[in-house]
């Protein structure tokens, strides 16, 4: 067998493999994520502030574990899924007309769902390695 062979990178589950660098995404979403909650809780917006927080635990926690090749990585990865696409879903549903849907549909589509997905995905490749 050759030695590309063996060195090669386990797939994601879509059978696409993951970028190096994709394993930084969560630290980095979760860096991303403190300017907003200072935000949020200048405006003491209690809900969205715990939430967030949770996020941020989430992320930090996937992270820890892709950093040790854990396979237990598929725990935190779902729970990051599961608050980002409940997140997505809550700021679709209470979004009001105009800019605030459109707003709330950037963010869905742009950020949280496709991190949601990465999230699983590397979760996945974590736990199949």
């Amino acid at each position: 067998m050759s030695t590309a062979v063996l060195s090669r990178r386990p797939a994601s589950p879509s059978g696409l493999s993951l970028p190096a660098w994709a394993e930084r995404v969560p630290a980095l979403a979760a860096v991303a994520l403190l300017p907003w909650l200072a935000v949020l809780a200048v405006g003491h917006e209690t809900a969205w502030v715990v939430l967030d927080l949770l996020e941020l635990a989430a992320l930090l926690s996937l992270d820890a574990l892709l950093r040790r090749r854990s396979p237990a990585a598929i725990r935190p990865a779902l729970v990051v899924a599961v608050l980002l696409v409940g997140d997505a879903l809550v700021d679709l549903g209470t979004a009001g007309p105009g800019h605030a849907a459109l707003a709330a549909l950037t963010m869905a589509g742009c950020v949280e769902l496709p991190l949601a997905a990465l999230c699983v995905a590397l979760g996945r490749r974590a736990a199949r390695a």
